[in-house]
């Protein structure tokens, strides 16, 4: 079995750097699928059908390829939260989350276009907020950072200051769970080292 080109259906800088890092340089194609067709309020199922639809979007476009598409949202006393809509969404977000802990949801859909198969999974991780000030807060979202992330936040950026701690993966929480992935790429027959540059 040959070694298909991996594609990442997603425009996402983020899970592209956490690919790079682990040593996979993926083929960039952003479905642009519209996440308003996906209604649903538990963010398991919600996560996966975002994250294969657009894998699926991105696959119809490709006849020989491994194309994986991602979603994440984060969960707060119950509420589903993706990106913010704008700063003052964000700063009225973080007066919520601070102190508290969320559960930050992400969906992964791996489609092998060789074999015509298709893994969907969900990666959980929980994430404990520190109990920032409304300063603090202010010049958070001032930086613009959080209007771009699912959960208000970037763990590697700026965000990663107020967070106190994780239980479970912390690349999940980036955009991508790294150990999710090569079990998956495990179930389909590859090895993760398969797709070292």
């Amino acid at each position: 079995m040959g070694v298909p080109t991996f594609v990442l259906a997603s425009a996402s800088p983020a899970r592209r750097r956490l690919l790079q890092n682990a040593g996979i340089e993926p083929v960039v194609r952003q479905s642009d699928f519209d996440e308003s067709q996906v209604q649903l309020s538990d963010p398991v199922p919600l996560v996966e059908t975002l994250a294969l639809r657009k894998a699926q979007t991105v696959a119809n476009q490709l006849s020989d390829a491994l194309v994986l598409g991602c979603d994440s949202v984060l969960s707060v006393g119950g509420e589903i939260h993706g990106k913010p809509a704008n700063p003052e969404e964000a700063i009225a977000r973080w007066q919520q989350m601070r102190g508290t802990v969320g559960v930050l949801y992400t969906g992964h859909a791996l489609i092998d276009l060789s074999q015509d198969k298709t893994l969907v999974r969900c990666g959980i991780t929980k994430v404990y907020f520190a109990n920032v000030s409304d300063h603090a807060i202010a010049a958070y979202v001032a930086t613009r950072e959080p209007l771009n992330c699912a959960g208000c936040f970037a763990l590697e950026g700026r965000g990663g200051l107020f967070v106190e701690k994780l239980e479970g993966c912390h690349s999940n929480v980036i955009g991508l769970s790294l150990p999710l992935l090569r079990q998956m790429l495990s179930e389909l027959g590859y090895d993760v080292t398969d797709f070292w540059q």
